[in-house]
């Protein structure tokens, strides 16, 4: 567990930066079968990739705004790093209620397993991020092996993840749902802490200063922290950004996920 203040932020600048061109397909339908309207206007997403490269690291990328709001976009800090990124809608309350926002998760990240190739990327290196809501969803279906699993694939072939400042309770919106207050901590079947596991992806945990987050999210994230090391997960790690609040911790873990994704990289070559 480990706190970071902004000087040393400069420490974790990455070096992973790629003159190659990048492309963007956008507006892609992840889900299939039969849809609704409103599946069909925000099971959507974006692949932004490295052009003429091949078996390239993919992030995909959840977007925040409290299961209730906001919108896909790819991340600036994560653009010509020689990557792809899968910037994903979902669908959102009060149009639908729990599972909906999970299973649109899932969907987009089962269909990233199965098309990324056509992009040139590699399906063995997808790694699954977001921040608050989006953070959020990335424990759940990376923890919660079911959610993937109703699209055939397993959980552990995700890379690692990476949420930001997420929810590992039962998320505040979900509780809304039943009538509960948010300030009513709920620990459930959707609540990523639920799905504790040795044999989960390699996860990096990361919030902002613990005194100026949303209501005890950085407490929530030392939880998990911590009983995923009691458990004998080998690769949990937790970072604090001190100085930065809920709304402003994304700009710099974006350096961090890059790093994280550097060093697991790494790991890979070295037992080849």
């Amino acid at each position: 567990m480990r706190s970071i203040s902004f000087l040393c932020l400069a420490c974790v600048a990455l070096a992973t930066s790629t003159s190659a061109e990048y492309i963007k397909h956008e507006n892609i339908l992840y889900r299939a079968g039969k849809l609704t309207e409103y599946m069909r206007e925000r099971c959507r997403l974006d692949v932004y990739h490295p052009k003429n490269e091949k078996d390239f690291a993919t992030v995909v990328w959840f977007h925040g705004g409290g299961l209730k709001g906001g919108g896909r976009s790819v991340p600036k800090a994560l653009q010509l790093k020689g990557i792809a990124v899968v910037a994903v809608n979902y669908r959102l309350h009060p149009k639908v209620k729990a599972p909906a926002y999970i299973e649109d998760a899932a969907a987009a990240v089962a269909w990233t397993f199965k098309n990324i190739g056509k992009y040139g990327g590699s399906s063995k290196r997808i790694y699954v991020s977001g921040h608050s809501a989006g953070g959020y969803l990335t424990s759940m279906i990376g923890l919660d092996k079911r959610w993937l699993a109703t699209h055939g694939i397993d959980a552990n072939a995700i890379a690692g993840l990476i949420p930001y400042s997420g929810h590992t309770i039962t998320h505040f919106t979900i509780r809304a749902e039943r009538g509960i207050d948010g300030k009513q901590p709920v620990l459930d079947a959707l609540a990523p802490l639920f799905h504790v596991r040795k044999d989960a992806p390699p996860l990096l945990l990361i919030t902002g200063d613990r005194e100026l987050e949303m209501l005890g999210r950085y407490e929530e994230n030392a939880y998990l922290w911590r009983m995923m090391r009691v458990n004998g997960h080998p690769s949990t790690h937790l970072m604090e950004l001190d100085g930065y609040n809920h709304g402003q911790m994304a700009e710099p873990a974006h350096p961090l996920l890059l790093r994280f994704i550097q060093r697991i990289e790494k790991q890979k070559m070295i037992k080849r």
